[in-house]
């Protein structure tokens, strides 16, 4: 049988002073109908721009060099664009990272829907409205939610409405970009679920593309390893997990592992404490009555599905948003106030840097809101610069010229020029590749025996909270529904809640 997707001595430049000449050198695979072939690889790797060199989507600057991609019978780097806009999303479709991004927040979630279909198809607006609906009950959502909007709906929910407009024409291929990437494991394990059900029912090609080898392991059929733009190997899925050759798979396999649970240091005296913390937004209840205390020197993480609270926990410990009830008392010592002594370090470090602003003068600047002077934050930015593992060069540049690994050490530096006794790490790894997550994790657990800060770790994922936590709570719809020491909750949770996330957990 022809494959449906085949990809011939690809290789495409990237811009001039970029880290490397080619985004992809000379790749070669195809995919054929009923199979999933997942493309694992680092941060930088070269993974998303094969999704859009697959899709005839490149970004500005970007530019295929060698090679072809053909869908079936059909080259589609030669073709024009009106042609290809023809064929994407009719027989070629791409399930985005970002799902919310991707949705248009001014449109229904039905009509965003029936807007694929009109673009693609001639039948009537009836027609559209029946199919529509199909549709949404084909991810497991219920009909009524074509009438939503985006803000209305989980980030689980929003992906299954973006897998729903992309196989809404029945396409050959489907291209999965880090499609799980940003959710919390029983969501992931469900999306997975999703997709492979969806593969075997319409028999589509499906492109996975992900950094997580683990996550990798629950879907593939055949798994190629990407480094550098190159494909350094390429099996079945289980000749790659079990018998991996390259070192790179290794490191990836290795990096999949749970690590071990810390052991718990001494209790010391609080250094924040929070008493009957309670928030609800237009009458639903967002965090109800939580209370914690947090030891000088130790981690605290606070773990949950989306939609369990803990960002908005978060927002209120950091004076963000204020809550309709309780307290929260920072024993701040030296500090100057609240704000100084509490610093949050972002899960999008993207978005959370300004792109216009060069790295060292966006430390220095934090570092003189702290109170220093201008020669005093320059120095200190270089000293944390360099404490936080990056070259002296990256004083003058800008965000763009760095990884999303790179970004978080940057983000994390100036979350320290302020010297705050308490830090705050929202998801702060859940973007990251699993060999960068274990670096940056070991960052901070250093990081916090230089400087005896703090750290209350907010994540979705119970094997990252338990290697770097003394303690656990998980939320669940606003409340805090378990507590302990970190190897307890991961070997004998006792809420529903912990024990679905234990077995959510990716392994291989």
């Amino acid at each position: 049988m022809s494959p449906v997707l085949k990809v011939c001595g690809l290789s495409i430049a990237l811009p001039p002073g970029a880290d490397r000449p080619l985004a992809v050198e000379s790749l070669s695979f195809d995919v054929h109908r009923g199979e999933t072939l997942c493309i694992i690889g680092a941060s930088g790797s070269g993974k998303s721009v094969l999704a859009s060199a697959m899709l005839a989507a490149l970004a500005p600057g970007l530019r295929v060099v060698a090679g072809s991609v053909a869908l079936g019978d059909t080259c589609l780097t030669t073709l024009a664009e009106p042609v290809l806009r023809r064929l994407r999303g009719n027989r070629i479709a791409l399930v985005p990272q970002e799902p919310v991004a991707a949705l248009n927040p001014l449109m229904t979630i039905g009509a965003q829907i029936a807007e694929v279909l009109a673009i693609h198809d001639h039948q009537d607006a009836e027609a559209w409205g029946q199919r529509t609906s199909a549709l949404l009950e084909s991810v497991a959502l219920s009909p009524h939610f074509a009438g939503r909007y985006p803000h209305q709906l989980s980030g689980g929910e929003c992906q299954r409405v973006a897998i729903a407009m992309a196989i809404a024409m029945s396409p050959d291929v489907l291209i999965a970009d880090e499609a799980t990437t940003a959710l919390d494991t029983v969501t992931q394990a469900q999306i997975l679920a999703l997709l492979a059900e969806l593969k075997a029912r319409t028999r589509h090609g499906l492109v996975f593309i992900s950094h997580d080898i683990a996550v990798v392991s629950r879907i593939a059929d055949r798994i190629a390893v990407i480094d550098k733009g190159r494909i350094v190997e390429m099996g079945s899925a289980r000749e790659i997990l079990d018998s991996p050759q390259h070192p790179i798979t290794r490191s990836m396999l290795a990096a999949a592992r749970p690590p071990l649970p810390r052991a718990p240091r001494n209790a010391s005296a609080p250094i924040l404490t929070v008493n009957g913390l309670a928030k609800t937004y237009a009458g639903k209840i967002a965090v109800a009555g939580a209370s914690f205390t947090l030891g000088r020197g130790q981690t605290l993480a606070i773990v949950g599905r989306s939609g369990s609270g803990k960002s908005s926990l978060a927002r209120m410990i950091m004076r963000l948003v204020p809550p309709d009830s309780g307290t929260v008392t920072v024993d701040r010592a030296a500090a100057a106030s609240d704000r100084a002594a509490i610093q949050m370090v972002f899960q999008d470090s993207s978005s959370a840097l300004n792109p216009r602003r060069k790295i060292g003068a966006g430390i220095a600047r934090a570092a003189e809101l702290g109170g220093l002077g201008r020669a005093e934050a320059r120095a200190k930015a270089a000293s944390l610069l360099a404490r936080v593992g990056l070259p002296p060069d990256a004083f003058g540049r800008l965000p763009a010229a760095f990884s999303g690994g790179q970004r978080q050490r940057i983000a994390i530096a100036r979350a320290l020029a302020i010297q705050p006794q308490i830090l705050v790490c929202d998801e702060s790894v859940s973007g990251l590749d699993p060999i960068v997550q274990t670096q940056v994790l070991a960052l901070l657990a250093d990081l916090q025996a230089d400087f005896g800060i703090a750290m209350i770790f907010i994540t979705h994922d119970l094997r990252i909270a338990a290697a770097i936590a003394d303690r656990i709570i998980v939320m669940d719809r606003g409340h805090i529904v378990e507590a302990g020491d970190a190897a307890t909750v991961l070997a004998t949770p006792q809420s529903d809640s912990a024990r679905a996330l234990v077995a959510a957990m990716p392994s291989v």
